[in-house]
C-alpha cells in the first residue's frame, strides 16, 4: 500500500460496513444466492454475485424473482436468502483479517458506528460472535425512514448519531453499493479488497487489500486517543 494523504488525517468518527468488511460473510451470501437459484431452477448467471454484492437482501430477492420471470416471488425469495444466510453465519462465523485489531485501535481515538444493509439482529449476532459489538455506539440499518445502500442514508445517519460532520468522518467499505452510499453522504472512504478498475476507484480515498495491511494498522495505532487529545 502506497503512502496516502488519508494516513496523515485523524477522522472525528469512523463508520464500518459489517458484512464482508468486518465479517468474512460474503461467501455465505454466495451460498445463499446459489441455494435460492437452485431451489427455483434459475439459469446460471456468473455476473449475478458481482451485481448484487452489498445490496439489501430484499433487492437481491427482487432481482432473483425478476430473472425467474416471477416478480410475485420477490418477498419469498428474499426471505429464503436471509434464512439461508443466517443459518450459515451461525454455523461458521468469522472475522475478516485485521478486523479485530483495527476496530480496537480506531475505537481509542474516535467513536465508531456500523452502517449495514443487513437486518439489525444479523449485524448484532455477527459482531457479538466476533467480540466486537461493544465497540460500536450505534448500528444503522434500513428502516424507520433510512433507505438502504446505495442511498446515502445509512452513512449520513451514522455520522450524525456520532456527532460528527460527514466530511470529518471515515467510512470503511468493501462493495460498490456501500462505497456509493458513503461517498454520496460525504464521508471519506477506505475501500477493502482487490484494487478496482471501475467506478469504485474514483469514489475511494484509499484502497487496501485487507484490514490487516501493516501501514493501515500503524496509522490507526498512532492516532491520539480521545481521552488524552487536547482541545
Amino acid at each position: 500500500m502506497k503512502k496516502d494523504p488519508l494516513l496523515a488525517w485523524t477522522p472525528a468518527a469512523v463508520v464500518f460496513d459489517c458484512d464482508g468488511t468486518l465479517m468474512d460473510t460474503e461467501r455465505h451470501w454466495e451460498h445463499a444466492r446459489e441455494l435460492v437459484r437452485t431451489r427455483h431452477e434459475l439459469a446460471d448467471d456468473p455476473e449475478f454475485p458481482a451485481r448484487t454484492k452489498g445490496l439489501h437482501y430484499t433487492d437481491c430477492g427482487r432481482l432473483l424473482a425478476d430473472s425467474a420471470g416471477r416478480p410475485d416471488l420477490a418477498d419469498r425469495m428474499a426471505r429464503e436468502l436471509l434464512d439461508a444466510f443466517t443459518e450459515r453465519v451461525a454455523e461458521d462465523p468469522a472475522t475478516a483479517p485485521g478486523a479485530v485489531e483495527l476496530v480496537g485501535m480506531l475505537g481509542r481515538f474516535a467513536p465508531l458506528a456500523i452502517a449495514s444493509n443487513c437486518p439489525r439482529d444479523v449485524v448484532e449476532f455477527c459482531l457479538g460472535t466476533a467480540g466486537l459489538l461493544d465497540y460500536f455506539e450505534h448500528i444503522v440499518v434500513p428502516g424507520d425512514g433510512v433507505l438502504p445502500k446505495p442511498h446515502p442514508d445509512p452513512y449520513a445517519s451514522a455520522a450524525r448519531l456520532l456527532g460528527a460532520e460527514p466530511a470529518d468522518s471515515l467510512a470503511v467499505e468493501d462493495s460498490l453499493c456501500g462505497i456509493m452510499s458513503a461517498a454520496r453522504a460525504g464521508l471519506r472512504v477506505i475501500g477493502v479488497g482487490p484494487h478496482p478498475e471501475g467506478e469504485e476507484q474514483a469514489l475511494v480515498d484509499l484502497w487496501v487489500s485487507s484490514l490487516a495491511e501493516p501501514e493501515l494498522l500503524t496509522w490507526a495505532g498512532t492516532r491520539i486517543p480521545r481521552q488524552t487529545r487536547g482541545g
